[in-house]
């Protein structure tokens, strides 16, 4: 057998829908907004609910606690860079969950001011 022989290898045509998610083909259009696959990942969540956004803020935190007692101050500036990250993420969805809660209360209070002003014009 002669082992410095080149085998000749028969190409096979690739499959057009390799590792493409949701059904579309992009046939070089220039709207890029639909050929980004990862504009609506999400991490599992983990991004939108609070209780897991203030945990991961808060462990960071600690980190940058550890690191400066242990002598490292950039790997402390790291940690708060990443803390204040989360801090700001906790902030828009406590500002988001506070706006959904008002919402509903002031359009109760308005409607009950129509019943009230047209009440009062049924009577007068």
């Amino acid at each position: 057998m002669n082992n410095n022989r080149r085998r000749n290898f028969r190409s096979r045509p690739q499959k057009s829908n390799f590792r493409r998610r949701g059904g579309s083909v992009n046939n070089g259009s220039s709207n890029s907004l639909n050929s980004n696959g990862n504009m609506y990942f999400n991490r599992n969540g983990s991004m939108n609910n609070i209780h897991n956004v203030e945990k991961t803020m808060q462990k960071f935190q600690q980190l940058a606690k550890d690191a400066q007692s242990n002598g490292d101050p950039v790997l402390a500036q790291n940690y708060l860079q990443h803390a204040d990250h989360y801090l700001r993420r906790f902030n828009e969805l406590n500002d988001k969950r506070e706006s959904t809660v008002e919402k509903p209360i002031s359009e109760e209070k308005s409607s009950l001011k129509e019943e009230v002003a047209e009440k009062e014009t049924q009577l007068a």
